[in-house]
C-alpha cells in the first residue's frame, strides 16, 4: 500500500509557473512580455485605459457624457399594493397582511402594505394595513366597515 510520503503527482499534471525577465534562456527576458515603449511598458502603467477604469484614452467619458437626473432618498419606503375590487371579490370580512399573502396578492406579509380604492365595496369588511389612500378608506367606511393602520 502507498504512503504518503511515497505520493506524487502524475507527470504532466502540474507546469512550472513563468518566471519573467530572468534572462533570455528563460523565453520571457528583457522585456518581460511587455513589449517595447509605452505606457502599458512602465510600471503603473496598468491595463487597458492606463490602469483607470472609467478612462476612455481622454475621449469625454460615458458617465460624464449622460445627464444626471433625479436622486434615490434613503428612507424610501415602498409599499405592496391592494385594492378594493380584489377584496370584493374574496368571501371574507377581515383582511389583515397575513390573509393578503395567503390569498396570493402580495408577496411579504411583513413588509408595508398599502390599499388603494379602485373598484367598489358591497360590503362591510375590516382591513389591517400600513396606509390606506383617500378613497379607499372613505369607501371601506362609507359601508360601514374597519380600517385598522398598522405601524
Amino acid at each position: 500500500m502507498a504512503e504518503l510520503h511515497d505520493l506524487r503527482r502524475p507527470d504532466g499534471a502540474h507546469r512550472d509557473r513563468i518566471r519573467k525577465g530572468r534572462g533570455p534562456g528563460s523565453g520571457k527576458g528583457k522585456t518581460a512580455g511587455r513589449g517595447h515603449k509605452g505606457q502599458k511598458a512602465r510600471s503603473g502603467g496598468g491595463g487597458p485605459g492606463g490602469g483607470k477604469p472609467f478612462f476612455e484614452g481622454g475621449q469625454l467619458p460615458l458617465q460624464r457624457r449622460i445627464p444626471k437626473r433625479g436622486f434615490t432618498p434613503r428612507n424610501r419606503r415602498v409599499f405592496q399594493t391592494v385594492n378594493l375590487y380584489q377584496m370584493e371579490a374574496a368571501d371574507k370580512a377581515d383582511f389583515t397582511p397575513e390573509i393578503f399573502a395567503d390569498l396570493g396578492w402580495i408577496r411579504d406579509a411583513s413588509a408595508p402594505i398599502k390599499i388603494l380604492g379602485t373598484g367598489e365595496l358591497t360590503r362591510k369588511v375590516t382591513v389591517s394595513a400600513h396606509a390606506f389612500s383617500k378613497s379607499a378608506r372613505e369607501k371601506i367606511e362609507g359601508q360601514g366597515g374597519q380600517v385598522e393602520e398598522l405601524k
